[in-house]
């Protein structure tokens, strides 16, 4: 069970964002035990955004939602908290970061590049598409890591929400054989290779609902989404993208998508079905 369980079913709000984001993200971590059952004093923590290109909102993180985000962990009495991330492999990461590394730092938190870095481990693992993977360590040692995933369709992946997102965790080269061939199946392996997120926080104020990953046709669930299991978080963000018409995720169940199927299978994490998870749903100024 991850820390953000209640009667053993794990959690997932959804916050509707007024006008407050920070207030909106505390209230979503809030709704399904709040930072005091994630932050102990003096903790460093990881954090890993969506900066695989330097995109506008949603094509990439917000580097004002990040922000917000290193406060608030500050606020709970993290000791250092550091932003890894590594962009597509045919960019420089740096460049694409270029924007956000100022307001991260100005933030308090450090800015590591992964792949400027090259700490990478090789991690064996029984997946079916993929056995092994180069993973930064600066993930595989950190104590604590909040995953924060933008919501939007893909054209390959079909979606890229919490799953997709160790992406950005593991060297170039993997990266571009996981795209050859197999996508979707070798996602689900690969989130065998990284350690489990401690608390994801997803930044669903707008979303893509075809297209993407860097551009997309563009909607606004004004929401902010939080749980402790890959899982769960993302089949609700699928049936948010869903709720739109003209979205390329439609008529089918989320539980029928190669991502969710074979994460299921990996046993990645703790939700199989429907039942083993809870919606709390909150308009920001009502809790």
């Amino acid at each position: 069970m991850s820390r953000f369980t209640k009667n053993k079913k794990e959690l997932v709000s959804k916050v509707l964002v007024g006008n407050d984001l920070k207030e909106a993200i505390k209230k979503s971590v809030n709704l399904i035990g709040g930072f005091i059952k994630f932050v102990s004093k003096g903790d460093k923590i990881v954090i890993k955004p969506n900066f695989n290109t330097n995109d506008v909102y949603p094509g990439s993180s917000d580097p004002e939602f990040v922000k917000c985000i290193i406060e608030l962990l500050y606020e709970a009495g993290a000791k250092k908290v550091i932003v890894a991330e590594s962009s597509c492999f045919h960019t420089n990461s740096r460049k694409m970061m270029s924007h956000f590394i100022p307001v991260a730092e100005k933030a308090g938190a450090e800015v590591v590049i992964i792949d400027e870095l090259k700490d990478w481990k090789l991690v064996n693992v029984n997946g079916k598409y993929m056995k092994r993977f180069n993973v930064s360590k600066t993930y595989l040692d950190a104590k604590k890591t909040v995953w924060l995933p933008c919501m939007k369709t893909h054209r390959q992946a079909r979606f890229t929400l919490s799953l997709k997102l160790p992406i950005g965790m593991i060297k170039g080269t993997d990266r571009m054989k996981m795209h050859v061939l197999g996508l979707q199946e070798r996602i689900a392996d690969l989130n065998l290779a990284v350690p489990a997120p401690d608390l994801i926080i997803m930044d669903a104020r707008k979303c893509f609902i075809r297209g993407g990953p860097e551009k997309g046709e563009l909607r606004e669930p004004n929401l902010i989404m939080a749980s402790g299991d890959r899982i769960a978080i993302d089949v609700e963000a699928i049936k948010v993208i869903q709720e739109f018409p003209g979205n390329s995720l439609a008529n089918k169940s989320p539980w029928d998508f190669t991502q969710i199927k074979k994460a299921v299978e990996n046993n990645i994490g703790n939700v199989k079905s429907e039942d083993d998870y809870r919606v709390i749903y909150s308009d920001a100024l009502s809790i």
